[in-house]
């Protein structure tokens, strides 16, 4: 069981884990040791609430692909153990995300002293420039 909140749990079979051998650097570790977890989970087919699965469908996040499956790979650590804790602790963290509410942002307009000094800075910009012209 992978624990989001008190009240929220996501159990192990919704959450596929398979080993795969690293990438990089690493000799002879890396060429014969499948090391790496690629973990996915699809948030359609989750037992996670509607509001938890329409949030981490919004969310910008290159690891959701379109099918609204999440990706992540973990190759960090040596060992397996190590790499699928990561796994699971980064699936963990980016739905407790998922949880916190945006906050709107309100329109601001700039203030009259910063329109005023945009305006003399373009003036002196001008005046600069106009005295690299040739001269007549």
């Amino acid at each position: 069981m992978l624990h989001i909140s008190s009240t929220l749990a996501i159990s192990d079979h919704e959450i596929e884990l398979h080993a795969v051998r690293s990438q990089g650097a690493g000799g002879q570790n890396v060429n014969k040791v499948s090391t790496a977890i690629h973990l996915r989970f699809d948030i359609r087919a989750s037992s996670l609430p509607a509001f938890y699965k329409a949030a981490l469908l919004n969310l910008p996040d290159h690891r959701i692909s379109a099918d609204g499956v999440i990706t992540i790979k973990a190759q960090q650590y040596r060992t397996q153990e190590q790499n699928r804790e990561d796994a699971l602790t980064r699936l963990q963290m980016l739905l407790q995300q998922a949880a916190i509410p945006r906050k709107k942002r309100k329109p601001t307009k700039p203030t009259k002293g910063a329109r005023e000094r945009r305006i003399d800075a373009k003036k002196r910009q001008g005046r600069l420039k106009a005295l690299r012209r040739a001269v007549d």
